[in-house]
């Protein structure tokens, strides 16, 4: 099926594309966040197994006390059809407004016991997820001094190392943005696996800040192509290469 995202794949990509962020930038703090991405990607499948996996404890208790409660009724039904005089009649009434009440209040557990796993499992795919959008704004803070319109100016003392060649942080930049989107994509994983609505949203919330910050590092790479008065070729496109028309 191609209609899902598998998260074997999804590492692979993460792999390939960290090999090549050491090949070119081997000493660089990209470098490290790119292998803590891997290691968030290689633990997804199991976190999201933990979180769809069924608490049987809490379900096993929920079952029994359903099943507590309806053979009491049934019971208090047989013994109401036994009972003979007023007496017996008034008794069973006042047995029968304590069913009542205890069927109630069971029902009301087994919601609140019901809801309980479903807080449990929202509450682990949150911390995955925010594992996810914390290494989303460490890549953030990678490229945030990467400014184009420095390249060549004079340094001061406090300036940040720019020692880049324009190709180099092209390079730089496109691998902060496949970063970012791959980071969407372990996301794009658990809302796939989990029916949750703050779940869903939250995933939303990752995928909308990731194209944000693309767009941003996409923006200094035109602008690294414009400051070089000429096409550079982008990053993640092959070189287009023009045939001459047969005259």
């Amino acid at each position: 099926m191609y209609r899902t995202l598998h998260p074997d794949k999804v590492t692979e990509t993460i792999e390939a594309l960290t090999r090549r962020i050491g090949d070119r930038f081997p000493q660089s703090g990209l470098f490290n966040v790119s292998r803590d991405l891997v290691e968030l990607s290689r633990q997804t499948t199991s976190r999201i197994a933990d979180v769809c996996r069924p608490h049987w404890g809490l379900r096993t208790g929920l079952a029994i006390a359903q099943l507590l409660t309806l053979a009491g009724l049934y019971w208090l039904f047989e013994f109401a059809s036994s009972l003979k005089g007023s007496d017996q009649l008034s008794d069973f009434l006042q047995g029968f407004d304590a069913a009542i009440s205890l069927a109630i209040f069971t029902a009301g557990a087994g919601f609140f016991v019901w809801s309980l796993e479903g807080r449990w499992k929202r509450g682990k795919a949150l911390k995955a997820l925010h594992d996810l959008r914390a290494i989303v704004h460490v890549i953030d803070m990678h490229q945030l001094t990467k400014d184009p319109s420095m390249l060549g100016a004079a340094r001061t003392s406090s300036s940040p190392n720019r020692q880049m060649t324009p190709f180099e942080l092209m390079r730089y930049l496109d691998y902060c943005s496949e970063m970012l989107s791959l980071t969407a994509k372990i996301a794009a994983l658990y809302a796939e696996n989990i029916a949750d609505p703050v779940v869903v949203d939250t995933v939303g919330d990752i995928e909308r800040l990731t194209s944000a910050l693309s767009a941003k590092i996409w923006q200094k790479i035109s602008m690294v192509q414009q400051l070089e008065g000429r096409d550079m070729p982008l990053p993640s496109a092959p070189p287009i290469s023009i045939m001459p028309s047969p005259l």
